[in-house]
């Protein structure tokens, strides 16, 4: 009978390798993310949101000098967003969405020319509120999946009455 089982053992060990064990040999592998848009655009993507999250910093902080500094790095990245690859999208609306990601950048843009050039902070606040809403509506237009980007809201930005938006890389 030892024999029997020895041989038994062999064989599932020759022809079944490593399948016999029913328990879990550790975490399951996580697949690498892959976004469908290249390189040179996800980077020109991050410089954006690396001035916006540190202009933001200068709002939360109501450092008006670090809002115009970042502001202005902001203006600087929106300018070299690489938007042409959206041409080469195989969607059935690469064309519209390219013509809606570029207006969208272009919109972004004199609003972050328009949060450099305010003399108040209040209004500086009212023009990042449409700043916010314009990457918004780029990144879900171009479907940007790179990283998780989150959309905050304060009921009471602008008095009882008027809520302000903006992006954040955490909850």
């Amino acid at each position: 009978i030892a024999f029997v089982l020895l041989l038994v053992g062999g064989i599932r060990y020759v022809f079944f390798p490593g399948g016999g064990s029913s328990g879990n040999s550790g975490p399951k592998p996580v697949p690498i993310a892959v976004s469908k848009h290249s390189d040179l655009f996800n980077n020109s993507v991050t410089t954006v949101l690396e001035a916006y999250y540190n202009m933001t910093e200068g709002f939360v902080n109501w450092d008006t000098t670090l809002v115009n500094k970042y502001g202005s790095e902001l203006v600087t990245a929106l300018g070299n967003v690489q938007t042409e690859e959206l041409k080469k999208d195989t969607l059935k609306d690469a064309e519209t969405i390219y013509l809606t990601a570029v207006d969208l950048v272009s919109n972004a843009k004199n609003e972050a020319t328009n949060i450099v050039q305010q003399p108040t902070l209040d209004k500086k606040r009212e023009a990042l509120n449409e700043l916010a809403d314009n990457l918004r509506n780029l990144f879900i237009t171009v479907r940007y999946d790179r990283e998780k980007l989150y959309w905050q809201e304060c009921p009471m930005a602008f008095g009882d009455d008027k809520p302000g938006n903006w992006l954040s890389k955490t909850i």
